[in-house]
Formats: structure tokens, C-alpha cells, sequence
């Protein structure tokens, strides 16, 4: 497999921001404001589909350190934390990531959805998803 964050990974080819066993966080090429920071699982998983629970824990606590610093170092009034999960959702490299992106009130950019989802379904999904995970915490 030819995973272009592995590469980065393995080839210490990236600007870190912090590199650890489990989980590291690196700067995007393309930032979308300063100190914009992708945080993926140091192994490759491709997705939160596939990523063991622990693993997800981990990354998820280091996005939570890199917010966090964010507020401090570089005075970010907020951060919005940005990941897509599978080939429906726009996942640009096939590696679990998540951006953190640091926001300041006068920044004028949205990283919110713009329109709706045009997928509709019968049904009611949400009793759909709470049966669902009713039924997987029975197992």
C-alpha cells in the first residue's frame, strides 16, 4: 500500500507538531489557517471504521492537546475539528485523520456545510440508529 501519511510516517517527511507512538500531528501542505494541524494514528488505519477503539481513544486525546495549545500558543478563540470517514464522505487520503483547525472570530471563513443532504430515506433514522446501537450493546 502506498499511503501518502505512512510515507510521511516512515520517511520523517513532514513539519511535526508532535510525533508519537500512537498518535502524532503533522502540518497539512494546504493549511486552512495558521496552525492548521492533521493528528492521525502513527499506524495505518484507514478510517474510524477500521481504527481498534484504543487506538481511536489515543488520537482523539491528542486532538483534544493539540486544541488545547492551540488557545494558548497561538491565541485561537475556538478550533473546529474536521475528519470524513469512507469514500461517501470525501476522505482525501485513505488514513484516519482528523484537522484541527484554529478559528479566530475575525478569520471569515465558514468549515460549515453550506446546503443539505439531498439523500433522503423512509423511516425515522433516528430510531433507526438507537435500535441499532440498542441492539449492538445487547451482543
Amino acid at each position: 500500500m502506498d499511503c501518502t501519511f505512512c510515507r510521511l510516517i516512515r520517511d520523517d517527511a513532514a513539519r511535526w507538531v508532535v510525533r508519537g507512538p500512537v498518535a502524532s500531528a503533522f502540518a497539512p501542505l494546504d493549511p486552512l489557517a495558521p496552525g492548521h494541524a492533521l493528528v492521525v494514528p502513527t499506524a495505518h488505519w484507514a478510517d474510524v471504521f477500521d481504527v481498534p477503539p484504543e487506538v481511536l481513544a489515543d488520537t482523539v486525546a491528542l486532538v483534544q492537546q493539540v486544541a488545547t495549545v492551540m488557545r494558548t500558543a497561538l491565541r485561537a478563540e475556538g478550533v473546529n475539528v474536521l475528519s470524513a470517514s469512507g469514500p461517501g464522505s470525501e476522505q482525501s487520503v485513505p488514513h484516519l485523520h482528523f484537522h484541527v483547525v484554529p478559528r479566530w472570530s475575525d478569520d471569515a471563513f465558514s468549515t460549515w456545510p453550506a446546503q443539505r443532504s439531498r439523500h433522503r430515506m423512509t423511516g425515522d433514522p433516528v430510531a433507526r440508529l438507537a435500535d441499532a446501537m440498542a441492539a449492538a450493546r445487547v451482543r
